[in-house]
């Protein structure tokens, strides 16, 4: 395997640090070309003196000069601001991105990755869920791949390898559950943000480990299984799935059903989507099956999580209304993360956005620009912030 470029856009969240673990354990493999960060100058520095990438990126413009002074003695060429995320993506100095960025701000540079013929390891779920048909269209026209990097969407793609010419019947996504699971409404109202944080399984950024505990998680990646699979809504199914050890199943037409299994480690998933098609030894921690464990299985509880059902509602409604939903779900969960509205607030902002924000049947890219500032308008505006 001749050595690949890796542009590591989001380098300083849960998914990109980890990833530069992968590339530090296997420096005949992997090199880190492309580093970026929203806010967070200080790690992306250090990240930049160990990894000596061409370029790095700081998304937040204040922090520009301390970025250049800090990377002065190196060759390492230092931009900034969002313009400069697109601009490097348009580089041809990698080979692959891995698209980290955390939220609707991942969008254009995954974007201008694909338009470069740059093949995609998506850790962003929100790109495909604001704009899935135009992401996966792009792809195809360039005939480039998307390699999925979350856990429930890796395995699916893991479980379709050498099976491209059989039909899937349907798709069951495993989730957690998340820290709640089993709880009821009355107890829900009472939760804090530090509380929501706790992850049983997984140890993820903050946005995420949210929508983990509100179920929304799950609502997101069952769009992108959409796009990323080319499937009908109701070839997708959630299980929940409270140890993490089957990280999805598909089943095919002649009712065989194929899941892909492992400990709860983000850091395999990385690695598989970098590597892609080879798989690379590691000493990650194994699963054993002489430990006495039980998996089980149950249906997700919609009525206390009101977020998946939305976001199944979005997800055969179509249109600009997932975008609306991300949109809302970002706002809203800001807001929580400081303290501004309680847990059972981010489901009703959700759906007041969805009921308020007009719907577009087949947006453009540029509609789903202005859908996506309008739900975030809107939701803002219900908490004065």
């Amino acid at each position: 395997m001749t050595q690949k470029r890796i542009a590591i856009f989001g380098s300083t969240g849960s998914i990109g640090t980890q990833a530069l673990d992968v590339i530090a354990s296997n420096p005949d493999k992997f090199t880190a070309e492309i580093l970026t960060a929203q806010t967070n100058d200080e790690l992306l520095v250090k990240q930049a003196l160990q990894f000596n990438p061409n370029c790095v990126v700081i998304g937040d413009e204040r922090k520009y000069q301390s970025v250049k002074q800090a990377l002065a003695s190196t060759d390492v060429k230092v931009f900034a601001g969002e313009q400069a995320l697109e601009e490097v993506a348009a580089m041809d100095c990698y080979d692959m991105m891995l698209a980290a960025i955390v939220g609707y701000a991942g969008l254009k540079p995954t974007l201008q990755a694909l338009s470069n013929s740059k093949p995609i390891a998506l850790a962003n779920k929100e790109t495909l869920v604001v704009a899935g048909d135009i992401v996966m269209q792009k792809a195809l026209e360039k005939r480039i791949p998307v390699i999925p990097v979350d856990s429930e969407h890796s395995a699916i793609f893991q479980c379709l390898v050498g099976e491209g010419r059989n039909k899937i019947e349907k798709i069951i996504l495993t989730a957690s559950g998340g820290p709640f699971l089993g709880k009821k409404p009355n107890f829900l109202v009472n939760v804090k943000r530090d509380h929501a944080l706790q992850h049983p399984n997984w140890s993820m950024g903050a946005k995420i480990t949210i929508d983990s505990a509100t179920l929304m998680n799950k609502g997101l990646e069952m769009i992108e299984a959409k796009w990323l699979f080319n499937l009908q809504p109701d070839q997708i199914q959630v299980v929940v799935h409270p140890q993490s050890i089957i990280h999805s199943m598909v089943q095919f037409e002649d009712g065989s059903i194929k899941a892909q299994m492992g400990l709860p480690d983000m850091k395999l998933p990385i690695q598989y989507a970098m590597a892609f098609p080879q798989r690379i030894a590691n000493d990650f921690p194994r699963y054993d099956f002489r430990k006495p464990n039980t998996l089980t299985f149950e249906e997700p509880d919609l009525k206390t999580f009101r977020n998946l059902a939305l976001a199944i509602e979005a997800l055969h409604k179509g249109g600009n209304m997932p975008c609306i939903m991300n949109a809302a779900n970002e706002i809203a969960v800001y807001a929580f993360l400081r303290n501004r509205i309680g847990f059972l607030d981010i489901t009703e902002m959700v759906e007041q956005t969805m009921n308020k924000v007009s719907f577009i049947e087949k947006p453009t890219l540029e509609e789903y620009f202005e859908s996506d500032a309008e739900a975030r308008n809107f939701a803002a505006s219900l908490i004065q912030m």
